[in-house]
């Protein structure tokens, strides 16, 4: 069944949104974040401080992608607001591990007493602190700060051992604001 499905979003004050096309710019304190939207059966349109999505016989498919749409545009004036920021402990147990920053590669030393480090890459625009067992990974771009998160996750991820016994590692304690 076809229904008329429209959502608006507010612009908040200190917010700068341009929209070209299907090209959306959004400009705020913390920084400048642009996303191009698939809206091929959509009505997508800036009126003065509000975002508009929609269509008029909207079916599933569509009340999908205006959804998505919708918390991909309130991601962006939220990073650009504040940005998103993430907290990973690096645990071990015997062999003490370290991680270094070398440009846009993060390098795991020692990790389970391996000779070989382990390497990784960084995203541009993701901001990564190290503080002793700590690190901390900030970014506008939320999908960008949560890949970097996983990418130090998927690093330090151990195969073929009993994971009871071998807890070592790098995990997430806080995303996005959120205790885990």
């Amino acid at each position: 069944m076809k229904k008329e499905i429209f959502q608006t979003i507010e612009i908040p004050e200190g917010v700068e949104v341009e929209l070209e096309g299907t090209l959306l710019k959004v400009k705020g304190p913390e920084g400048e974040l642009k996303r191009k939207f698939d809206t091929n059966k959509l009505v997508f349109e800036k009126k003065e401080n509000k975002i508009r999505i929609g269509s008029k016989k909207a079916t599933k498919t569509e009340k999908k992608m205006i959804n998505t749409n919708t918390s991909h545009i309130k991601n962006l004036i939220l990073g650009v607001q504040k940005k998103f920021e993430y907290q990973l402990k690096i645990c071990f147990s015997h062999f003490p591990m370290t991680v270094e920053l070398q440009g846009e590669k993060a390098i795991v030393k020692n990790f389970l007493g391996e000779k070989i480090p382990r390497k990784l890459k960084i995203p541009k625009g993701v901001d990564i602190k190290i503080e002793k067992q700590n690190i901390n990974i900030s970014s506008c771009n939320k999908e960008l700060a949560g890949q970097a998160a996983a990418n130090f996750e998927i690093a330090t991820k151990i195969r073929k051992r009993d994971r009871r016994v071998f807890q070592d590692g790098i995990f997430m304690i806080n995303k996005a604001g959120k205790e885990i």
